[in-house]
């Protein structure tokens, strides 16, 4: 007596639901441009904000906490789609793709907010070297709130730059959450 066959649909998983097309051709399409960019933009602030020397440690960590991470996470999502490997991972991509997009949306806005606050809060402090003399005198005005920093231009500089692209990685990751969604919604 012969065993019987087994059922395929017991033993196979569905298969993975992708819009976006596999290999080098996903750096055609909107999408994977937008990814490129926050990448590209994303490893800009990261580098900024570490060549600042970080002088509000508890601000801008989270900053470096969420440009390290999403850069690695959108590096090794975009990787998955030019290998081909997405193909072979069963999930439906696309609600990844939204969900995905829509933390890193929410986090990268909170370090742009931090960011910028740590730009702002030099308000009013500026070093000078004082006219005929090698000393140099820290001047201070009445700070606006709660957080006071004291940068130089250099570092000033670096943050402001740095405050830029997390607005526009900020952008990039809610473009992509909308495209996800539109194609999820599809």
């Amino acid at each position: 007596m012969s065993e019987p066959a087994a059922n395929p649909a017991a033993t196979s998983f569905p298969a993975p639901y992708i819009t976006l097309p596999l290999g080098l051709p996903v750096l055609r399409t909107y999408s994977g441009v937008l990814v490129c960019l926050e990448i590209l933009f994303g490893g800009l602030v990261w580098i900024l904000v570490a060549s600042s020397r970080v002088p509000v440690p508890l601000l801008q960590g989270w900053v470096m906490f969420v440009s390290l991470t999403t850069f690695f996470l959108s590096s090794v999502y975009l990787s998955l789609f030019i290998t081909g490997l997405a193909d072979r991972i069963n999930t439906d991509w696309n609600v990844l793709d939204v969900v995905y997009h829509f933390w890193a949306l929410l986090f990268y806005f909170a370090a742009f907010v931090l960011e910028a606050a740590t730009t702002a809060a030099n308000g009013g402090a500026h070093i000078k070297a004082l006219p005929n003399s090698t000393a140099t005198v820290l001047c201070i005005t009445q700070p606006r709130g709660n957080i006071f920093t004291v940068l130089n231009e250099r570092q000033y500089g670096i943050n402001v730059a740095a405050t830029i692209f997390a607005f526009v990685v900020t952008i990039c990751y809610g473009c992509s959450m909308a495209m996800g969604f539109k194609r999820w919604r599809m």
